[in-house]
């Protein structure tokens, strides 16, 4: 029998271990363990509420787009270069990710911990002359109105 009544020791146990979500690129997958997807937090954390406003950012941004560019982020010193954005996430309480393809195709992938995060959004040609931009602001925004909606309640 399954019995969807937590315990308040269940409830305080599950607020308390960490979240992870993550919007990869179109077809990947990443295995993790059943307690990192554990039941939301009743508080977004810090890193939950960087990613919710990353993705409005992202849309915003990619809104003033023309059909030939797509959205990408620069990073501030060292030799990182761009990382062509192609999927987002945030592990709790306080790291944001960002996956994507540097300017010659190669994968990459941005581990940031809030305090440290400053996104510079940059226009970058599309890859493909022929197919159409990838928009992922959009993406993003359903996916995570789909997690939210498919969320156990507390």
């Amino acid at each position: 029998m399954d019995n969807d009544i937590a315990t308040s020791a269940e409830a305080h146990e599950a607020d308390a271990l960490p979240r992870r979500y993550d919007a990869l690129p179109d077809g990947e997958q990443e295995d993790r363990p059943d307690h990192v997807t554990a039941k939301p937090a009743k508080q977004k954390s810090p890193a939950e509420w960087a990613y919710e406003r990353l993705i409005l950012y992202i849309q915003n941004f990619e809104e003033t787009l023309d059909s030939e560019h797509e959205v990408a982020m620069g990073f501030a010193g060292g030799e990182a270069g761009v990382l062509r954005i192609e999927g987002m996430g945030f592990f709790d309480p306080d790291i944001v990710t960002f996956y994507g393809r540097d300017p010659v195709g190669g994968k990459t992938q941005l581990i940031q911990h809030v305090s440290q995060l400053s996104v510079l959004l940059r226009a970058m040609p599309k890859m493909v002359k022929e197919a159409k931009p990838n928009r992922i602001g959009f993406r993003l925004r359903q996916s995570l109105e789909k997690t939210t909606q498919d969320a156990p309640e507390a």
